[in-house]
């Protein structure tokens, strides 16, 4: 688990140094309503669902700009959990600014999860990036079962493991002139380890270590299945959602995915 803890300090240090006032802000779009940090398609999923009065948890919030977009349709009360300290802290002052009093953040590894906890969740929300910090993902959905009450959900928007196969514009092997060339194998299990920092931040050109992992779409829906969490409804995009790869875009390649799975 040692990488855990140097993710965290890589997070924490990318935060510090990220461009300006990146996130500090948000509180504006989250006032102005119309699920601000979610996409025509998701926002179109959501809407279809039911969060009136629900408990809504994000594992890896992030700053929470997507959980408190969530907020304004109906939800209860809602916690957000990120290993990073400082930008969990974000998502509280934003929450302030933006008047939203039912939600908190906490800061914790997710696979330390407090048992306090468990059994309290309708919703489980994962977003873009959040399962690739983990190198396996049954003690990922361990917890997450744990935490839903029986009947809950887990609604994922997340990047399609096929990215995983595609330079990025600038790595050896990309080819702006042949996309369909692949430099990764899909059933890659050696760590990605990057030293660039999170572009998305801004901020220098270098960082502490992060070290991530690639998953196929079968360890993905057998890990949930190990835990008692059943597929319900399963789509896939052609379009980038983490913002790197969007030459790919509209090239008949699955790059990001939504999955709604019940416990």
């Amino acid at each position: 688990m040692n990488y855990i803890n140097s993710n965290k300090e890589a997070w924490e240090d990318n935060f510090e140094n990220r461009k300006g006032n990146w996130g500090d802000e948000h509180y504006v779009k989250l006032k102005e309503g119309g699920l601000p940090f979610f996409n025509a398609d998701m926002k179109s999923e959501l809407k279809k669902l039911d969060f009136k009065g629900k408990r809504v948890a994000q594992f890896c919030c992030n700053n929470g700009r997507e959980l408190l977009s969530l907020m304004e349709l109906g939800v209860e009360y809602a916690v957000g959990f990120d290993i990073a300290e400082n930008i969990v802290q974000q998502g509280r002052d934003t929450a302030a600014k933006a008047g939203i009093e039912n939600c908190d953040f906490v800061a914790c590894n997710i696979l330390d999860m407090p048992s306090k906890y468990h059994g309290q969740f309708d919703v489980v929300l994962v977003t873009i990036g959040a399962i690739c910090w983990f190198e396996d993902l049954q003690p990922f959905f361990e917890v997450v079962a744990k935490c839903l009450k029986d009947g809950g959900v887990v609604i994922m928007h997340e990047i399609h493991p096929f990215e995983n196969m595609l330079p990025l514009p600038g790595d050896d092997g990309f080819d702006e002139d042949n996309l369909n060339k692949f430099a990764f194998s899909y059933f890659r299990q050696e760590p990605w380890i990057e030293n660039k920092g999170m572009d998305y931040m801004g901020g220098r050109g270098d960082s502490k270590t992060f070290t991530s992992f690639s998953h196929t779409m079968s360890h993905i829906i057998n890990s949930l299945s190990a835990n008692g969490i059943n597929v319900a409804s399963f789509k896939e995009y052609d379009y980038a959602v983490s913002g790197a790869t969007t030459v790919y875009d509209g090239k008949g390649m699955p790059l990001s995915f939504y999955l709604v799975a019940e416990k």
